[in-house]
């Protein structure tokens, strides 16, 4: 599931990257983008007759995960607006490193050596297959990148402590909701609001939309599976897909340390599976 979710993710982002062509701008789709999953997980919660509310506490931990969401989410925007986009993925991708060292410092999950070596191990895959050049960079950017890569880590180890008690897809929604409020007040304050001028516009769009819900629900589910640390390790595997994606179907050339880079990143998830299957 966690891995779906990263693939989910990468369909997500490669649409709506392609959207913004026919009117629609980064702040719109972040918007909106909380909108679906959160109808889908009202149905699905209504259907099954779940109650969908919280207490107090733990309500008002999601408003702060909502707020969270918004902050990195905006942060990872104006990253990739400040630097190459390699270099703004590359930090971002950072939160798994950071999600394990906090889940290690708080006393939630041991870090193993085993662990330690292979999230190594995938962010040097990941800087290669991204092809990374550290030139011309720009600090501010810099520092938006890492404040997106906290942001995921925080949201990620915060969210799995409240889904020990309660059932993931109600935190979900919560957060959902709370982001959007947040996101819908910072767009239409910016007045910075656009749609899709084309109907083309329009479908990459939903489809965005679509693999995004299933991918944020996924991705939450995981946590509450496999927790926070091994979650956010699989999802290295979205950046890989993107760089195989654009070769495969955009006709991106890839030099050789990027193949590398691929393979590195795919034998660090193959050695952590078999670190789970073992566990």
């Amino acid at each position: 599931m966690a891995l779906s979710s990263a693939a989910s993710f990468m369909i997500s982002n490669t649409f709506a990257g392609v959207s913004y062509q026919d009117g629609i701008n980064p702040l719109t789709i972040s918007t909106t983008r909380f909108i679906l999953p959160a109808i889908a997980l009202v149905f699905l919660l209504k259907f099954l007759k779940i109650n969908l509310t919280l207490s107090k506490r733990t309500g008002l931990i999601c408003i702060l995960l909502g707020v969270i969401t918004v902050i990195y989410t905006i942060a990872l925007l104006n990253a990739i607006e400040l630097l190459p986009f390699a270099i703004a993925i590359l930090i971002f991708y950072l939160f798994p490193v950071l999600t394990g060292l906090t889940l290690s410092i708080l006393g939630l999950k041991k870090l193993t050596l085993r662990m330690g070596v292979t999230t190594l191990i995938a962010f040097l895959g990941l800087a290669l297959a991204l092809g990374v050049e550290f030139i011309n960079l720009n600090g501010l950017g810099m520092i938006y990148a890492l404040i997106a890569a906290l942001g995921l880590a925080s949201v990620s180890i915060i969210s799995s402590q409240l889904m020990n008690k309660k059932d993931p897809r109600i935190i979900t929604l919560h957060i959902c909701v709370y982001a959007t409020l947040v996101l819908s007040c910072i767009c239409l304050a910016t007045g910075k609001l656009a749609l899709p001028v084309t109907l083309h516009g329009w479908t990459n769009v939903m489809i965005s939309q679509i693999f995004y819900a299933y991918a944020m629900i996924s991705f939450f589910i995981a946590i509450s599976l496999i927790g926070a640390g091994d979650t956010t390790f699989y999802s290295n595997f979205e950046p890989i897909l993107a760089v195989a994606s654009g070769f495969l179907f955009l006709g991106q050339n890839l030099v050789m340390l990027q193949y590398v880079g691929i393979f590195i990143v795919v034998i660090a998830l193959f050695l952590s599976e078999n670190k789970s299957k073992s566990n």
